[in-house]
């Protein structure tokens, strides 16, 4: 069953959230296996991310490849992802 991952990162810009892009797209691990959506939104220094992935075993993968990098370019998280299981998704 897909579910939603939802973050809520401190502070977060629009340079570093490409600076991590620019990364993942260096180093092959864009897109990821199981993500079937991404979206950035909010506003400059306070931008938000929600992701739905096919499996919560291949979001867990991904974040130990995420985890170091969001790391090194300063990004921290104001608390743990907010996770759901998806009830329905369609696309129009």
């Amino acid at each position: 069953m897909s579910m939603l991952a939802r973050f809520s990162p401190e502070s977060l810009t629009s340079d570093k959230y490409e600076e991590v892009k620019r990364r993942l797209n260096e180093g092959g691990h864009w897109p990821p296996d199981g993500l079937e959506y991404h979206v950035c939104f909010g506003s400059d220094g306070q931008l938000k991310v929600s992701e739905i992935w096919a499996s919560n075993d291949q979001f867990e993968a991904f974040g130990q490849r995420l985890g170091p990098i969001l790391e090194e370019v300063g990004i921290t998280q104001s608390g743990p992802p907010e996770l759901l299981d998806i009830y329905n998704q369609e696309r129009f």
